[in-house]
């Protein structure tokens, strides 16, 4: 099928257009291009257009990302709202995607390679037998020619990644195999022939770089097909792979330095390469590798005495320290246990490293938020501090003695240092403070529980305090942030009282020019909030109120900032402290500041983190001001109400979501009857448009539940019953979506009375059961039990069997022995697992339909069920208390950013009246028997098992009652 020259002409106008600065143009063809991907065929037009000549090379590198994308979300759409590429036009982009990428300018080749990448995680190897034959085909041919040598390799590289990140399974091993097979013996001779070009063309750079670039992908393959366990072909070339692994760590060319300093070089890239495969090998394969071992690790000892403190040397160096630490824990570590050794390593290896560079003191000024990044631990960053601190920590495995006594020398010897010129010797100090902290044994990220090195008290008292101390906020930042990050680190194990005395100043740091400074004060206040002592939080509404007016005032003058006024560690410091604090007299002023910050950042949302902060911030004043003061809710939509209408209007998918949400809350504030204003917006939340957006579907469904509650009879009066019923019919059918559709009908269940309903019971329960026969899942099963349980203690017992019965008779005692008996135990939560138990009991003691002789096993197991739910511990049927979620390394707005901790609906008991679901069950079951003498015990006796028995014996004793 080819694409007609009009369409190409057209995709290649409109793929100009998106590299316009101009945004109407833009957009406009965008939409094109999203409605063009919907058509059959549009796939190969843009692989096409990437073969025409004449047209501009940035239309072609932009036509060839948007075909990665297409690939991307079209080969096999995760998304059900895009449509799949059909199966004729992939059969033709795999025919052509191979000689198209290996053909194409470098840019273009990239992106080709990573579609090629995408398609075959899916097709390769059972629907695309034809790919890795093709490359190594095209391996073959490509003789001298290493753009296309190294065009294949990027793209295998690109496919066996895969094998890094996969679980072991006989499906995995069946594709390595195939692909060992293929393609293990041709790396090896591209390898061992690369390496000799390499010999014969030593005084020529140009052609060496190319050659490097193969053997750093050779390296790259190496490491994806041995990554699982050791082939056996690898094992059997084990002495060659590892002799040129050898050559390259030691091989020197001055003629492949970088002229930039910053800069890596292809050289240092395969050294680095080989230093992940060794190290994989002693990771995985240490008995094979043994005698390789003392050889290598001279190597990597040598390489790191002349490896420079240049950041084109991090990657090298950070990869050649990771082998020392594996060593260093491992059986072989008596390699270290030689005289001066570990002296030796951790003076020239480790001290060099951790020392601060120039290139740090650059970051820490000019990019801040990649400084943070790095230097606060649990980041995923590896730096050369990090790394070399590991070393240290793997050298602790066996000379923990030895190492600890070191370093606390050395800890020493840097404050000695320090204290005779602190202007000039600072460095010492920074260096002091960050073996501290990293070297101490953490318990969870970013908290320490002791040190080895000092004594934290005494350490606290002579080197932190002082620098916090410090009246000039702006004087030697660098040390005021190692000082605050050391608070941070150790902030569990520093008294209470002290951590008060030390707010007033780090509200003082708040105010520092340096935005790390500033930062990491945000940050350590905000950590030191969420500590708790068993339940409860270490600092309480009491404990802030001395400070709330400056931390407050100082916080928000920290978003005035430069480069700070999206800083999402002091947005969330500030909705931290409107959680814990008594913000009474402050609220108002702190909306009116939060609104101001909206009001710019919804006309260019860019920052999802800090957007996420901030409306959980506006949340938490919602929950701690207005439902305490109720009068203050209608001066809060006065204020947030413009702003939320410009939202809406304007369509700001980004944040539709927070204002549903923050709606909700302000709703549940309320008594009835809602404003007018609530009432008329109503009818618009229902528009499919809103519901076919994923992440506005769980904001939506808690505000469709606060109208349900505070608004049920303007609802049912105004005919809107149908059209939530319609919405919640449309979730119920998405295994996805299926638990939100279950809030709207149990709000429906809990608030509307059943005379309202009963018309469209029928259709509900057809509705559920042909999910169950269709499509069920443990989510739905758990959620429909629920559901059923809340349905019977609200309407009765009667009217749920009468109800499920008139649909098919016998169906509610099948529902009861195939679904609820079995699944009973999957149920959590506090009110959930009391809600069901309690209507179980109903069920058990009051319904005639389970007392009936043919329903007795089945009343037998429930009970069996049942007492299994409330013997369970606790801790296994209670969820755990949630919190803010930690969204700092997120990236991207997504539907999980919709969520808000502080404008979470709050629980309601639907049987209150029922204190103890133990004792209801028991005294029922003494009521039951009592009518039947003899009958239930037996019946018990034979259905129940001991150890339920036993416990249903505990539960009689517990509360007095027998049954008979």
């Amino acid at each position: 099928m080819q694409p007609a020259p009009e369409m190409l002409h057209t995709l290649s106008n409109c793929f100009l257009q998106t590299l316009a600065p101009n945004p109407e143009p833009r957009k406009l063809a965008e939409n094109y291009l999203k409605q063009a991907a919907e058509q059959d065929g549009y796939g190969l037009a843009v692989l096409r257009l990437l073969t025409e000549q004449n047209v501009d090379d940035q239309v072609r590198q932009a036509a060839a990302v948007n075909f990665k994308n297409h690939v991307k979300y079209r080969w096999a759409p995760a998304n059900s709202d895009l449509s799949a590429i059909n199966e004729a036009e992939k059969d033709q982009i795999k025919a052509l995607v191979v000689n198209m990428m290996l053909s194409a300018p470098p840019k273009i080749q990239s992106q080709l390679s990573e579609a090629l990448a995408i398609i075959s995680k899916h097709d390769f190897p059972k629907k695309w037998g034809s790919l890795l034959p093709e490359l190594v085909t095209s391996l073959k041919n490509a003789g001298s020619d290493y753009s296309v040598t190294n065009g294949v390799l990027q793209t295998v590289n690109s496919i066996f990644k895969q094998f890094r990140y996969l679980y072991k399974s006989a499906e995995l091993y069946v594709d390595l195999k195939y692909c060992l097979d293929e393609f293990a013996a041709p790396l090896l001779e591209i390898f061992v022939r690369t390496s000799q070009l390499i010999g014969s063309n030593a005084q020529s750079p140009n052609v060496l770089k190319p050659l490097f670039e193969c053997q750093r992908l050779c390296c790259r393959i190496f490491y994806s097909l041995n990554y699982q366990e050791l082939p056996e072909f690898f094992e059997d070339n084990m002495k060659q792979w590892m002799s040129l692994f050898h050559d390259y760590l030691v091989y020197e060319n001055p003629l492949l330095k970088e002229s930039r300093d910053d800069k890596e070089s292809v050289l240092d890239q395969v050294k680095a390469a080989v230093c992940e495969n060794i190290n994989l090998y002693m990771e995985k394969n240490e008995e094979e590798f043994k005698d390789y071992l003392p050889g290598f690790a001279a190597d990597i000892w040598g390489l790191l005495m002349k490896v420079s403190l240049s950041s084109s040397h991090d990657r090298l160096a950070m990869t050649a320290i990771k082998f020392l630490t594996t060593v260093s824990k491992s059986v072989h570590h008596n390699l270290f246990n030689q005289p001066d050794a570990l002296k030796q390593i951790c003076e020239s290896i480790v001290i060099p490293n951790v020392e601060l560079r120039d290139d740090d003191e650059e970051l820490f000024e000019m990019n801040q938020l990649e400084y943070i990044r790095r230097d606060m631990e649990g980041s995923d960053i590896d730096t050369r501090r990090r790394v070399a601190c590991e070393l240290v920590k793997g050298l602790s495995t066996y000379f923990s003695q030895e190492v600890n006594s070191m370093f606390s020398a050395y800890v020493r010897g840097m404050m000695d240092r320090y204290s005779t010129n602190p202007l000039q010797n600072w460095k010492s100090k920074d260096c002091a403070l960050f073996l501290v902290t990293a070297l101490a044994p953490k318990q969870i990220p970013g908290s320490a529980t002791g040190s080895s090195l000092v004594d934290i008290d005494q350490f606290f008292a002579t080197a932190i305090l002082p620098e916090l101390q410090c009246e000039d906020v702006n004087s030697q930042p660098i040390l005021k942030a190692d000082a605050i990050k050391f608070v941070t680190t150790f902030r569990v194990q520093l008294p209470k009282q002290v951590s008060l005395t030390l707010i007033p100043h780090l509200a003082r740091f708040l105010l520092s020019e340096s935005n790390v400074v500033h930062s990491y004060s945000a940050l350590c206040i905000e950590r030191m909030l969420i500590i708790r002592d068993g339940k409860q939080l270490r600092f309480g509404a009491q404990d802030l109120a001395p400070f709330m007016s400056v931390l407050l005032n100082n916080l928000f003058a920290a978003l005035k900032l430069p480069e700070s006024q999206e800083n999402v560690y002091v947005m969330k410091c500030i909705m931290r402290v409107l959680s814990n604090g008594d913000i009474a007299q402050y609220a108002t002023n702190c909306l009116d500041q939060l609104v101001n910050i909206l009001s710019v950042l919804y006309k260019n949302p860019s920052n999802p983190t800090f957007s996420h902060y901030l409306f959980e911030a506006i949340a938490a004043l919602v929950r701690r001001s207005c439902e305490k003061s109720p009068e203050l809710v209608g001066i809060f939509e006065v204020k947030l109400f413009p702003v939320f209408q410009d939202i809406l209007a304007l369509d700001v998918i980004e944040f539709a979501p927070y204002v549903f949400q923050i709606m909700a809350q302000l709703i549940d504030t309320r008594n009835p009857p809602l404003p007018p204003t609530y009432i008329g917006l109503f009818p618009h939340l229902l528009t499919p448009v809103l519901w076919q957006r994923s992440a506005n579907v769980p904001a939506l469904v808690r505000l469709l539940q606060s109208y349900l509650q505070r608004a049920s009879g303007e609802i049912i009066q105004a005919k809107q019953l149908e059209p939530v019923l319609g919405v919640f019919e449309k979730l119920i059918n998405s295994k996805n979506t299926d638990h939100h559709g279950f809030f709207i009908i149990n709000t429906v269940v809990e608030y509307l009375d059943y005379q309202v309903l009963s018309n469209y019971v029928t259709g509900i329960w057809n509705l559920l059961f042909m999910r169950l026969q269709t499509h069920r899942t443990g989510k739905f099963i758990k959620s429909l039990i629920v559901f059923m349980s809340l349905f019977c203690v609200k309407y009765g017992h009667d009217i749920l069997v009468e109800s499920i019965q008139n649909i098919q008779q016998g169906l509610f005692l099948t529902i009861i022995q195939t679904f609820w008996v079995p699944h009973l135990l999957s149920i959590t939560g506090d009110i959930e697992v009391k809600l069901c138990a309690v209507a179980s009991t109903k069920l058990l003691c009051e319904s005639p339909v389970l007392q009936t002789d043919a329903a007795i096993p089945v009343w037998g197991k429930l009970l069996n069920s049942l007492i299994t739910l409330l013997i369970r511990p606790e801790e296994e049927r209670v969820e755990d208390e949630g919190d803010v979620p930690d969204l700092d390394e997120m990236v991207g707005y997504t539907a999980v950013y919709a969520q808000l901790y502080n404008a979470g609906k709050k629980e309601e008991d639907p049987v209150k009246e029922v204190q103890d679901a133990k004792q209801l069950l028991v005294i029922s079951l003494a009521k039951l028997s009592s009518c039947a003498p003899g009958k239930f015990p037996a019946i018990i006796q034979q259905s129940v098992e001991p150890a339920n028995q036993a416990g249903l014996a505990q539960f009689c004793n517990t509360y007095n009652c027998s049954i008979v």
